[in-house]
Formats: C-alpha cells, structure tokens, sequence
C-alpha cells in the first residue's frame, strides 16, 4: 500500500539504553512506588516547573535552574492535570477517583489550600481567559465541567461524545475545544473516527461535533497555535479496513496531526508523522513554541520528540486543496487525490525526529525556548533547546534510582513501539491503557474478511480462554502471538513474561454508574432480572463468565452458527461497542436489536423499566 500511504537476571531496553535489572519473579512494587510524572506546566518566569507525579501522588516544584526538586506537596489522590493561574500563584490539580477532587495549591504557601468537588476520572483543567471559571473534563462521566472559582461551585456538565480526555480554549475565550479519547457507535463500519466537540462558553452548550479523518483514535493532548488560527491534535491514525497482513509502510497503524480551522470550526488537514520505513508510534503530547517557529510533539512509543517547522509545514499545506465532506459529516474521498493523511513523505525536510533519553514521554510545555516533557515511565523530566544550530537532548531524574520491578517491566514494554518491526506501534496502540481502541480488526488467527471488536485485557490472564473467538487457550499464548504476528517480532521470553505480569495486575475502575461505590437502588432490582432472565448462568462467577464459548444468535456472514468467549462484564461500561464485530453501540441493542430470540438472555418480554434495570446493574459492574 502506498501511503503518499528465587531472582531472575532481566535485560531491559529504556529508550536505546540497555539496562541488567535482577527483579524477584514472585513480587511486585505497587504502582505508587514510581513517581510516573505525566502532566508538566511552567511558570511565567521559567523559573519553576510544576510535574504532576502520579504515582507518588504529589505535586513537585522543580527549580529549573538546579534542575532538581526543590519541594512537593502530598495529595490522596492520583494527580493527572495541571493548570496555573495567571498570576502564578495557584494551580489547580484534577486527580483519578470515581468522586473526583481538584486541588487548589497556593504555590507560594506550597500547600493544598482547598479543595473543589469534580466527577469521574476528572482531568485536564483549564483557566478561562479572566481566570474566574475552571472548565474540567470528567472522563468518564463523559462530561465537562464548568466550576465557578469564586464559590467553588458547579455552574453546569456539558455532555460531549466519548471519555473527554483534553481540551484548550479559543484566543478568545468563545470556544472550547475538547478532545475524546474514543470514537462512539457500532464497530462493523466503514467509518470510525474520535470527535473534537466545540463548547461556547456563552451558553456552556455543545454548538459542533467534528468528525477527524476515519481510524483517527486514541486522542490524548490538544493545543492552539501561536496565532490562534488553529487547533491541533495528535492522534492515531488506525487503517482498520485492512486485514493485518503486513505492517510496513503504515498498513496497521499510523499516527496524524489534525488541524482545525478556528475561523470556520471545520477540519482543515490531517498529516502524518511517520516516516515511510519509520513509524511515530503513540503521539501524546504537543505544544506550539509562543514565537510560531516550531509545532512540538511527543512520541510516547518511539521516545521522541517531533520538531516541526511551522511556516514551512503551513506553506506546504496552503497548496494542499481542502478535502470536501459528505453530508454525513464524513469526509469525501473521491474529491481529492494529494491527502496529506496518506502521505509517508509529507513532512520530509520539514520535521526532525529528535531521540530523548527518557521513557515513554507524554504531555509537555515550551519554556525560554527550551521544551520540558514529562517521561512517564522512567521518572524523569527530559529538556529539548529549540536550536537548531546545537539542539541539546536531555533527561534528568526526578528523584532516587529505582530499579523497575517485572510489572513495571510490563508497563513499559506493553508501551514500547521499540518492540515493533519499524516501530509502528506497541501493545498500547489497539489497547490504550490495556483496554480496547474500540474499532475492529481483521486478524489472521481465523482467517481474512472477518474482522472482530478489540477487547479489553483486563482479566485475560484470570478468564481464559482469550480473544473474542477463544482461539488462544491463555493470555500468555497470546500475548506472544501478538509480539509475533501483530509487532511482526520475535517474541523474548523476558519481555513476554514481564507484559504478563503487567496484564495479570490490572486492576479494574470503579463504574461511573455506582453511587458512593455501592449498586444504586435500580441496580439492585437490576441484578434480580439478571438472574431471572438467566444472564448469570453464563456470566457466572467473580468475573462475570463462566469461561466458555456459545452461539448466541448474534453471528451472520463467514460466522454464522460459530461460538465466541462469554466475555467478563467486570467494566463492560467501558468497553463500548459490543458483541464479536462490535455491532452492538449499546447495551440496549444488546439486549433488543441483537436478541429477537432470546438466546442472549430471555430479554424479548422484559418491561422497559425492567430493561433499564438490567442494564443499570450491567453498567455498574
């Protein structure tokens, strides 16, 4: 395709340096045991960096001249987002928890001065232009919302489309642009894509979804440019209508930059940032230097940084006519020929990649010229100068040594691109944060023309068999199937191992459906029509399955009459769309569309409050 298309002695690879790390197989450091700093804002001098440190849960002052940390302030909860006030003198702090809390720090106290109520999973806070409002994405609750800094109180929830994840204002304030993590609706389509939703803040009202380019997922981090002219977004660019044949050239996976047009609140193009024999694997976060010379994005699988040179990159795409969209909203590829979405070569003597010494890089920021980039993995904050005469990479640890234990191993090689032939992608790349990318694929382990839902891996290696087919009797047989038929590697015993103790760790999130953690009062009578309506007998057990396979009525095509896996319904909330193609977008078309005769459950009879029931106590498992 052409896209212009007892103790075990471990060798680990961090970013190019090769590491010997002795780890007991039979234990484990807990996650909070790595200071795993994620999000990173400076101040207006560029004299102090504020990390957020999530597994250590603490905010650390890092001084940047010493380039050490200087002071932290202990939090309960796991931070994730930062946003500093304009006169530099409170941050605020979104944290992960069901019953989400943003802190206020009073950054020349250096404490927690208060505290403000958010929902699930809240996180990337940000300031409207005069300071007084605090808008916040509740992941999970699929929701932003708008929190009136002077009361600390809730002035509205605006639903948007699928997990919030990001999102960055307008030059002037009017408009939101938020950032979801995963595209929504049934999988067994041509199209599926990620949404930017545009909020006024007038109204706090959703005025606009746009639709990116197809297979544009796993959206993490958005920015305006310098000018305001545009929003940027990085993202996976998934060629999911594929089957998984061959990898080279980007016929899996490749990553974009998505621009939207601020004037017009339209997509104005979508380029690729990977090179033709070299994939950017896993674009996170991006940051636009203020004097408009450069577009930065960080490359959470390769451990890289792409400089961009901005006027060359906007001249380029000047001469690039606009693809036209259908009245679906979709984009029309039959009216244009020169996509830079499909070009390999698009960014050639424009874009250096530049190698950091840290691991897994996530978001960023530009300070004095000089970009900061928080490497998630190996507790480190890495420096890039914005010159190009002496471009000077660095990384500096953000407290004592530790070597990973083998569940970190796993972290950071189910992370890793390095692992993939030309690195164009990691284990993360069709499962972000090991649960599902939400759109379907076409393995080779059952044949071409029948592609099927990617499935969370929480608990494979507890409910075996695996895949939606249960044709890997294990999780640790597939998982070296995946490095070799999906990485498109030789699959080594150590790293296998270690991806295994990092699976087999998962631990499931709380669903947004529980209230104070317990089963609502609707959830309760739910649970009795599970029963009744005999769900239980197959999804049976802690997990919710009894590990076997069945034909339940759903198949057609090349698997008509065929059995797939009782999937675990443990945080089924999140695993949306359903069924072996993902044909079901909701647990209602599970249960009606998808069951007219009742092999699924005896559903067909049910109330609709008894229907709402049973699906309130699914979604709260």
């Amino acid at each position: 395709m052409n896209y212009s298309t007892s103790t075990r002695k471990i060798i680990m690879i961090i970013a190019g340096a090769t590491l010997l790390v002795t780890a007991p197989l039979c234990t484990h450091a807990a996650y909070e045991d790595y200071l795993s700093p994620i999000d990173i804002v400076s101040d207006s001098k560029g004299e102090i960096l504020y990390i957020a440190e999530k597994g250590a849960k603490q905010i650390a002052f890092w001084d940047i001249s010493s380039k050490k940390t200087s002071k932290t302030v202990k939090l309960d909860k796991m931070p994730n987002g930062l946003a500093l006030s304009a006169d530099g003198s409170l941050l605020y702090v979104t944290s992960e928890s069901p019953a989400g809390k943003i802190y206020v720090i009073n950054t020349r106290k250096v404490k927690v001065t208060d505290t403000i109520d958010a929902g699930h999973t809240s996180m990337a806070p940000v300031l409207s232009i005069d300071n007084k409002t605090l808008y916040v994405c509740n992941r999970f609750d699929n929701n932003v919302a708008v929190i009136d800094l002077a009361s600390g109180k809730e002035l509205a929830r605006i639903p948007v489309t699928r997990e919030p994840i990001a999102q960055v204002l307008s030059a002037d304030g009017r408009h939101l642009y938020v950032a979801n993590h995963l595209p929504t609706g049934a999988a067994n389509v041509d199209h599926m894509t990620s949404a930017i939703d545009i909020i006024d803040t007038r109204t706090n009202k959703t005025i606009k979804s746009i639709l990116l380019p197809n297979g544009a997922i796993d959206l993490r981090d958005i920015c305006l440019s310098h000018d305001g002219k545009y929003v940027l977004v990085p993202s996976i660019l998934a060629r999911f209508l594929v089957p998984t044949t061959q990898i080279e050239r980007g016929w899996m996976n490749t990553h974009a930059l998505n621009f939207i047009d601020t004037s017009t609140l339209s997509l104005y193009h979508t380029i690729l940032l990977d090179d033709v024999d070299l994939g950017a694997a896993n674009p996170w976060g991006i940051a636009c230097s203020p004097d408009g010379k450069y577009i930065c994005v960080a490359h959470s699988g390769t451990h890289e940084l792409s400089l961009i040179n901005r006027a060359a990159l906007m001249e380029k795409l000047s001469k690039v006519p606009q693809q036209k969209l259908k009245q679906d909203g979709k984009p029309d590829y039959s009216t244009i020929s020169q996509n830079p979405a499909n070009d390999l070569s698009f960014l050639s003597g424009i874009r250096r990649r530049v190698q950091l010494h840290g691991n897994n890089p996530r978001n960023i920021t530009i300070s004095n010229n000089k970009v900061y980039i928080a490497e998630h993995l190996s507790d480190s904050i890495g420096t890039v100068d914005l010159n190009p005469e002496n471009l000077e990479v660095k990384s500096f640890p953000l407290g004592p040594a530790k070597t990973p234990d083998l569940v970190r191993q796993g972290e950071i090689f189910f992370n890793d691109a390095s692992l993939c032939f030309q690195k164009w992608q990691s284990c993360s790349t069709c499962h972000p944060d090991a649960r599902t990318d939400a759109v379907n694929w076409d393995l080779l382990n059952d044949g071409i023309g029948n592609p099927k839902s990617t499935k969370s891996l929480l608990l494979s290696h507890a409910t075996p068999p695996v895949m939606i087919s249960g044709i890997r009797a294990k999780a640790e047989i597939a998982v070296r199937a995946g490095i070799r038929y999906i990485l498109f590697a030789v699959p080594e015993e150590t790293k296998a191992t270690a991806i295994d103790a990092y699976l087999a760790n998962l631990k499931p999130i709380p669903s947004p459906y529980l209230v104070k953690n317990k089963l609502s009062k609707e959830a309760r009578e739910g649970e009795k029509v599970f029963n009744e309506v005999g769900c239980s007998s197959c999804h049976a057990g802690p997990h919710y399955t009894d590990m076997q396979k069945y034909d339940v009525g759903t198949t057609d095509g090349m698997e008509k009459d065929k059995e797939f896996d009782t999937p675990t319904l443990t945080e089924i909330w999140r695993t949306a769309p359903y069924l072996y193609d993902g044909r079901a977008a909701t647990m209602i078309d599970v249960f009606t569309k998808f069951n007219k005769n009742d092999e699924h459950g005896s559903t067909s009879q049910l109330s609709e409050k008894d229907l709402d029931r049973l699906i309130e106590f699914v979604m709260s498992l």
